[in-house]
């Protein structure tokens, strides 16, 4: 009890207050130092962020546009498209481009090479990659190697359906919803 008594009375109680408090500044400063580092980090990695999207984004937009002109759809055909005479119009359109090759790269989660997987496997148009299974899609892919199993087709034909018919708006507005061609 005497020990107890004697630590209590002999204990340098004004030292351990001044290390407390100078250790509380020091955390106080260096909170304050880290965490504008942080957020001032964090902003730039934001905006990094918001210019990308807004890059991915025109990207897009030029893509569907390069088609939409490669296919010979206006911009009013594309908007009234509600109309029976310009459904018309944009059919009629399509069937004459049906021999020529279209971009499969429009059709989101098909980049380059496996555009060249679906020619090799005789898929050149949007209306032969809409009737295609993604089955088959994904034999295609499956017999391709390891770097290409990784991708999944199931959207694909309805991406490249709603191309087909020319409803690049509708797919635009699909594939913002989507995460790398995934539903």
């Amino acid at each position: 009890m005497e020990n107890i008594k004697c630590l209590l009375t002999n204990f340098p109680w004004d030292l351990l207050g001044f290390l407390l408090g100078l250790g509380a500044l020091l955390w106080w400063l260096l909170s304050k130092f880290i965490g504008d580092r942080l957020r001032a980090h964090n902003a730039e990695l934001q905006d990094r962020i918001n210019y990308l999207e807004g890059e991915l984004e025109a990207c897009r937009k030029s893509k569907i546009d390069s088609v939409s002109k490669g296919l010979g759809i206006s911009e009013t055909t594309k908007v009234t498209s509600s109309k029976p005479k310009t459904v018309e119009t944009t059919k009629t359109k399509m069937a004459d481009t049906s021999s020529k090759k279209d971009d499969l790269k429009i059709v989101e989660g098909i980049g380059p090479k496996i555009e060249e997987l679906c020619n090799n496997a005789g898929i050149f148009t949007f209306a032969q990659l809409a009737e295609t299974q993604s089955k088959a899609l994904k034999e295609i892919l499956d017999a391709a190697g390891a770097r290409f199993q990784m991708h999944d087709p199931q959207t694909w034909p309805k991406q490249a359906e709603l191309a087909r018919d020319g409803k690049f708006g509708e797919l635009k507005a699909w594939q913002d919803e989507l995460n790398k061609g995934k539903a």
